[in-house]
């Protein structure tokens, strides 16, 4: 995770802080993974996931400004919502909707597929794409615009599916 490197390396956070604000990230994930999940049942999952990439497009700048502050209590409440209402927002409807996006015959590799090449090429490459950004800019705005990137083509590839929520599978 970059902000792990940029709060101890740029701000001089002590490891802690940092890693304090993932685990109450990941803790409220607990809540709100299946709460998303739930509520693309009932909204749809397209729902949802336009929302968790407008919510992610929304948040890179922000999240950086609050970073910024150093301080350990805005920090982890950052990092914390912007983990819940970003990542938390797609992810809770994703086992749900990539398999639905595909028919009985395709549906495990065409979710197995689409999910590990955009994980690898969006978050494998995403540190070291983060790191030279930074090293480049000079300051985290060019990180921000590259998080919204990210979020404009989650949005475009959604508003190119179809919503699955609803429908019979049979």
């Amino acid at each position: 995770m970059f902000c792990l490197v940029y709060a101890t390396g740029q701000l001089h956070l002590p490891r802690a802080v940092i890693l304090d604000a993932v685990l109450y990230a990941a803790l409220l994930e607990l809540a709100t993974i299946p709460l998303f999940g739930w509520l693309s049942d009932r909204f749809g999952r397209r729902a949802l996931y336009i929302f968790g990439a407008l919510a992610s497009a929304a948040a890179a700048f922000p999240l950086f400004w609050l970073l910024d502050t150093a301080d350990p209590t805005l920090v982890a409440l950052a990092i914390a919502l912007a983990l819940s209402l970003t990542h938390g927002t797609m992810f809770g409807p994703q086992a749900s909707y990539m398999p639905e996006l595909f028919g009985t015959r395709m549906r495990y590799s065409g979710a197995s597929l689409g999910c590990q090449v955009s994980a690898a090429i969006s978050g494998g490459f995403a540190p070291i794409i983060a790191t030279a950004l930074f090293a480049w800019a000079g300051g985290t705005w060019a990180i921000s615009l590259y998080l919204i990137a990210l979020a404009g083509i989650t949005l475009v590839a959604t508003l190119a599916s179809p919503e699955t929520a609803f429908d019979d599978l049979t």
